[in-house]
């Protein structure tokens, strides 16, 4: 059984899967970019349903090149489905939150 530190005491934490998410390097690399991508994106005031659409077309490029295999390319498309809907993922422009898809493109 694994343990967990939590401040001075160890605590005992029930046997889990290994990772659920990402164990692809590759997966974790293709994440990585995209997510820089998308806080470009969003730092230049785009919206919600503006990343979604980037990430689902370069999901669909990874789909389609089978660069990762089939269980890798499902979990980083899960990972990015919980990710992209979470506005905590994202800061806004100049690192206010609260300025998070405003429109202040000009």
């Amino acid at each position: 059984m694994g343990t967990a530190v939590s401040g001075d005491a160890l605590q005992a934490v029930p046997p889990g899967p290994a990772m659920t998410a990402l164990q692809n390097p590759d997966a974790i690399r293709h994440f990585q970019s995209l997510c820089d991508a998308c806080q470009a994106l969003a730092s230049r005031y785009h919206g919600p349903s503006e990343l979604r659409l980037y990430a689902d077309g370069y999901l669909h490029a990874l789909r389609r090149t089978a660069v990762l295999d089939p269980i890798s390319q499902r979990r980083l498309e899960e990972l990015v489905d919980r990710w992209i809907l979470d506005p905590s993922s994202f800061i806004g422009p100049d690192g206010d939150l609260s300025t998070l898809y405003e429109t202040g493109r000009t």
